[in-house]
């Protein structure tokens, strides 16, 4: 479970997020979604504990990321949308490293490697160096990096972006078998019908505040729409502003 609690974060005379709140339950799927802008990649910098706020707590499955960064890290995994692969590497060895950074070793180790391969499909090119990989074996290379260690919460930042459609739907499937087994999963995506299909719960930022969190239907009951398009231009202002400008 992650709880943000008041989070504020400011650089220099931008405000980047102001008193955000919200909880991220297991078992489920929370949809983290915004403009451009809205401080969507700043929330999931500051739960990483890469950035530090200069306000409010995060708390990871009962750690205060203040007091114990590295015990929130190892329970968090993580996939960024700029996927960051050693390109000297090869998909093997990019997993292995980031079992080892996790306290990982020997044979335990290597087991998790060969049902990671297993799962996410990537036999074919496991032992070739990561340049020239497709946006699809840099995904599932990035992917395997943050499930290596078991992370009980996972951080997916633009999960699908990039992918064809046969690797996307795999995706979506994976995120699906890992709320079933129990993990707390928050995600960002420009995607709306991805958020809307994957989502438990919704929190929209704007602005670096919260504008609204809740169900799918109910930040529909609150707006009168019916469409996610249509809900997330009425809760951030996007609609008055695309009229303004006619």
């Amino acid at each position: 479970m992650i709880e943000l609690e008041n989070l504020g974060k400011r650089f220099q005379s931008l405000v980047a997020l102001d008193r955000v709140s919200f909880l991220a339950r297991d078992g489920s799927v929370t949809g983290l979604i915004g403009p451009n802008g809205a401080g969507k990649t700043t929330c999931l910098r500051l739960i990483t504990t890469v950035m530090r706020p200069d306000q409010g707590r995060i708390v990871v499955d009962g750690l205060d990321a203040a007091l114990d960064p590295i015990g929130v890290r190892r329970r968090l995994g993580v996939l960024a949308d700029a996927r960051g692969l050693y390109p000297r590497l090869t998909a093997r060895e990019h997993i292995r490293y980031f079992g080892q950074l996790h306290g990982l070793s020997g044979r335990a180790l290597e087991s998790r490697i060969e049902t990671l391969i297993a799962r996410l499909d990537m036999a074919e090119f496991i032992d070739r160096r990561a340049k020239g990989f497709s946006k699809g074996q840099a995904m599932k290379v990035a992917l395997a990096r943050a499930l290596v260690h078991e992370p009980h919460n996972l951080l997916l930042d633009e999960p699908t972006n990039g992918l064809d459609l046969q690797a996307a739907r795999a995706m979506r499937a994976l995120i699906g078998e890992l709320k079933a087994q129990g993990r707390c999963i928050l995600f960002s995506s420009h995607i709306m019908s991805e958020v809307a299909a994957l989502s438990d719960r919704l929190v929209i930022l704007a602005k670096g505040r919260v504008a609204a969190q809740g169900t799918l239907a109910e930040l529909a009951a609150q707006t009168g729409q019916e469409s996610i398009e249509e809900i997330f231009l009425a809760l951030t202002g996007e609609r008055q502003e695309q009229e303004a400008n006619r």
